[in-house]
This record gives structure tokens, sequence and C-alpha cells, in this order.
């Protein structure tokens, strides 16, 4: 299994049943070293950006998800976002939608 960090539509129940065909189950969670900024992308979607200040923290939903749900994930995402693994609060090391910078 791995671990899917949200702070946005993927948070919202309609997106997950279109999605991956069920509601996730999650909990809350916090990236530390990053803020959320809203309507950052296609002045509609928020996107978080790393600071590297431990002061900044992004409140969120961590989920258990398997392969299969990431590539879907990704597929939902496009090419605007891209994956990469940080550490949570929690101590959980999860994928993070950031902004994908060609």
């Amino acid at each position: 299994m791995e671990y899917l960090f949200t702070y946005g539509t993927l948070q919202d129940l309609y997106v997950q049943q279109s999605i991956f065909g069920r509601i996730l189950d999650g909990k809350i969670d916090f990236l530390s070293g990053f803020k959320r900024l809203d309507n950052a992308v296609y002045e509609k979607y928020p996107l978080v950006v790393q600071t590297q200040d431990p002061e900044h923290m992004v409140q969120g939903k961590v989920f258990e998800v398997t392969t299969l749900d990431l590539q879907k994930a990704d597929a939902y995402e496009t090419d605007a976002y891209r994956r990469k693994k940080v550490k949570l609060e929690s101590g959980i090391e999860a994928w993070l939608y950031i902004e994908n910078s060609h």
C-alpha cells in the first residue's frame, strides 16, 4: 500500500467516487515546510509550494491507496501536477501532488 496526502479536490467525496470507484477513508495530517496557494492552477485549483520554513504548515488528509489508485489519480491531476514523496508530521511517507514545472 501507498499513502497519498491531499489538500484539494481529491478530498471531495464525489471526486473520489468518480476516480477510485469508492470513498476513501482518510485521516487529518500536516505537512510542514509548505504553504497552500488557492486558485493557483488554471486560476481554479489549489497548489502547495515548498518554502523550507518549518513555520509554514498545510493541513490535509492522508489516504491509504493502491498503486492502481495512484495511476488513476495521476490521470485525474493531468500533467499540471506531478507526484513527490514527502514526510508528514505523523511520520508517514506519502505522495503529494505539486506543480509540474516541465
